[in-house]
């Protein structure tokens, strides 16, 4: 609390005593009393008055001083009122009354957002579900009758069934707990099936895929896993060079296993690297040479890679990109394995 504008505010109360003081004075005076007296009586009414104020000031810092410190322990400090202790002051308990109704209206709108924001998570991920029953028909379809129209049918189908996966995990990241399904898995089977789901994309750019396989295995989700690395796939093929190549290895560091994925693209601007995982941020080479970049793809494996626990860095130095995932092993695991 702030002394100065405290005193401030007792300046009336300070101004409406001295009043008094004089007034007393002036009578004591006129009735013959001795200046000693008047003096002493003067004296005593200062010193209680100073003690109340002072007793006053240091009550009221305290009591707003534990409310701030209540408030920023609240995560939801929209919910101050109803962990706050019923003031005593007349005033006070007015503006308790009116934190309460703050409290209890912006509580009614959290809950009212959330559940919209719920609803409508749950109606993309049924229309998602939904639309790939046709885009699998259409797959099956061009599947069966091959031709120059049907392959170039296929890339594009690959690519709507590319951002109809982005969507539904974009809107279930926010709660990916409740789909993990967490095993032991090994690393090259999932990259197997990411280079499967875009074969048509990767046949289509002339991309060469160099596969320096291991029998390392790794505790995590392979959904997701093989979802982040359709990601890296897709971006090293928007930011491909004229003879474009994919690299797939693994390195053992102590109790980590690291999976890299190396392209030979256009990289990244080295001021553009500490920002590539933020939210919509496309860098200068995804202004310049991808006008529709969203910037969405490497923010969700970020996002995905925090929520599983696996680390993820990002390296360019002029040309090609090199991604590293980063899988901790603990000691029994590690046992288990050796």
């Amino acid at each position: 609390m702030n002394g100065t504008l405290y005193w401030k505010q007792k300046m009336p109360i300070l101004f409406l005593n001295v009043l008094c003081m004089i007034g007393l004075a002036i009578f004591l005076h006129v009735t013959g009393n001795s200046p000693d007296s008047i003096a002493c009586i003067l004296f005593v009414w200062t010193v209680i008055l100073t003690a109340y104020l002072v007793m006053s000031y240091r009550s009221r810092k305290a009591q707003m001083e534990n409310l701030l410190h209540l408030a920023q322990q609240l995560e939801e400090r929209y919910l101050l009122s109803e962990v706050m202790e019923k003031p005593e002051g007349a005033d006070d308990q007015v503006y308790y009354r009116l934190l309460k109704l703050a409290g209890k209206s912006m509580l009614e709108q959290v809950n009212e957002v959330a559940r919209e924001r719920t609803e409508y998570r749950e109606y993309v991920e049924q229309w998602i579900h939904e639309i790939k029953t046709p885009i699998t028909a259409m797959k099956l379809l061009c599947e069966n009758n091959h031709s120059q129209v049907t392959k170039e049918l296929l890339t594009q189908l690959e690519k709507v069934n590319r951002y109809t996966e982005q969507a539904l995990y974009y809107a279930r990241s926010e709660h990916t707990e409740k789909d993990y399904s967490v095993r032991e898995i090994r690393l090259f089977d999932v990259v197997h099936q990411s280079i499967a789901e875009n074969k048509y994309l990767l046949l289509q750019n002339g991309v060469g895929i160099d596969l320096q396989e291991t029998d390392d295995t790794v505790y995590s989700d392979e959904k997701w896993l093989c979802f982040i690395l359709n990601q890296l796939i897709v971006n090293a093929v928007k930011y491909r060079t004229e003879q474009p190549s994919l690299e797939f290895y693994t390195e053992r560091q102590g109790s980590q296993i690291v999976l890299c994925v190396r392209d030979n693209g256009i990289g990244i601007e080295a001021g553009d690297l500490p920002r590539i995982f933020e939210k919509g941020f496309t860098g200068q080479n995804g202004r310049t040479a991808l006008q529709n970049a969203t910037g969405i793809g490497l923010y969700l494996c970020k996002r995905l890679c925090d929520k599983l626990g696996i680390e993820i860095w990002a390296d360019s130095k002029g040309s090609g990109t090199m991604i590293r995932l980063v899988f901790h092993i603990n000691d029994f695991i590690q046992r288990v394995q050796d």
